[in-house]
């Protein structure tokens, strides 16, 4: 299976720390943001990943990331997506031909997470495997609707509801086979509202063909996406190493 990291974006959320580098290079305790999805990808075995960026910043990724050897990588490679407002489906499209007929792991630049899955990854077979965490902040998300009969059983993903179904959130890490990039090509950028082609949708397609499944994530999780996250983010870093925050 290959690696594949979602990057992009303006991070306009995050204003003016992003005047200066891209959100996925700012600083969580002791390491850029990006360091934190590649380490899960490695640890789950993993070693050849495509790093998705854009924006005007996208140059930065190269003197930081090198060409992977540090983190174990075997092969790193870089695409660039022209439109940083054409959403998470967008960004995944460009990772087509890199993933060459085989399954990918997909993570957004900005999930740290502690969590192995390195056992999802081994067992994968086909469709798509998302992983759901639970959150006090669901509406922030993709939330799935469970069937009230199985809970195992999701019947839908709601982008960013006002009324979340459930308290889980479409964590940014999935497993998907190579069908994703025909759902991709079949998204409206109307499906949210927002313009963006959504990873929500794509989701939504293996839902109706019923080769979804969920795994819940364990350990550790959080987008650091805005500055209230990104803050907590790097208290919870620092305090896994040992730094003691008074």
């Amino acid at each position: 299976m290959k690696g594949v990291i979602l990057a992009g974006g303006l991070a306009t959320r995050l204003y003016p720390l992003t005047f200066a580098t891209n959100k996925h290079l700012l600083p969580v305790y002791d390491k850029p943001m990006i360091f934190y999805p590649i380490q899960t990808l490695v640890k789950a075995g993993i070693t050849e990943v495509l790093v998705v960026v854009s924006g005007p910043h996208a140059g930065h990724f190269i003197q930081v990331l090198k060409n992977g050897k540090e983190f174990g990588l075997d092969h790193l490679e870089f695409a660039y997506q022209e439109n940083p407002k054409g959403g998470i489906a967008d960004a995944l499209s460009l990772a087509e031909d890199f993933a060459d007929n085989q399954s990918i792991a997909v993570i957004l630049g900005d999930n740290t997470t502690d969590a192995d899955i390195s056992s999802e990854v081994k067992n994968f077979k086909d469709g798509a495997l998302i992983f759901l965490k639970k959150v006090p902040d669901p509406q922030r998300f993709g939330v799935p609707r469970f069937d009230p009969k199985n809970r195992l059983k999701i019947v839908e993903i709601i982008e960013k509801p006002k009324k979340p179904p459930s308290d889980y959130a479409v964590t940014g890490l999935y497993l998907y086979d190579n069908k994703v990039f025909d759902y991709v090509k079949k998204c409206d950028p109307n499906f949210a509202g927002r313009g963006e082609l959504e990873i929500t949708q794509v989701n939504n397609f293996y839902i109706q063909e019923k080769k979804i499944s969920w795994a819940e994530l364990n350990g550790y999780w959080l987008d650091a996406g805005t500055f209230d996250t990104l803050l907590m983010a790097n208290l919870y870093w620092a305090k896994k190493k040992g730094f003691v925050v008074k």
